[in-house]
């Protein structure tokens, strides 16, 4: 029984964790930087006819993405902590939730592009993200526009839509998860 209730109470820390937007607090400190799963594009993967270069191949962000997309933004300022930096993957419903946020320009990266039907390319995107983030001078935040499977091969854990986790790159350039928070649906 005991075990059950100590089961129970890390379940809800990490829910509690997840519905805390002061981790974006945490953005003040050297070295963090955001990783957030696009916002919610409702379905799972791309249509067979997928291209890159047309968002109508796309699966792409419904409304509710787009209001999603809209308060991670207004998060982002509430917190008062500005990235100096905004990554996104090439696919449309990325680049479409770093737009809507308006936290400042977008600049794509293709480490951050989906590796889900190419994992073989895991181990590279993932590496190439972890150099540019150690890479950047500790008084400069990136936040990261990407893919469920980008983040949870940089961080260890697999976020939902629209959920944006705070890391740290430690002395070694490895990445630490520091929390996260998914910004709500309305």
């Amino acid at each position: 029984m005991r075990s059950l209730i100590f089961a129970a109470l890390i379940v809800c820390a990490a829910i509690q964790a997840r519905a805390d937007p002061s981790v974006l607090g945490l953005l003040a400190e050297p070295r963090t930087h955001a990783v957030m799963r696009h916002a919610l594009a409702p379905g799972t993967g791309d249509p067979e006819d997928f291209d890159i270069s047309d968002c109508a191949t796309q699966r792409n962000l419904d409304e509710k993405g787009r209001r999603q997309a809209r308060r991670a933004g207004d998060m982002m300022r509430e917190a008062g902590v500005m990235p100096d930096l905004i990554w996104s993957s090439r696919w449309c419903r990325c680049l479409e939730t770093a737009e809507l946020m308006a936290i400042g320009p977008v600049e794509t990266r293709s480490m951050l592009n989906s590796f889900s039907s190419a994992r073989w390319q895991s181990v590279q995107k993932t590496k190439a993200t972890r150099e540019a983030l150690a890479a950047l001078p500790a008084d400069q935040t990136a936040f990261l526009v990407t893919h469920n499977v980008n983040a949870e091969a940089l961080t260890g854990t697999r976020p939902v839509s629209g959920e944006i986790q705070v890391v740290r790159v430690t002395e070694a350039g490895e990445i630490e998860l520091l929390g996260s928070v998914t910004v709500p649906v309305f």
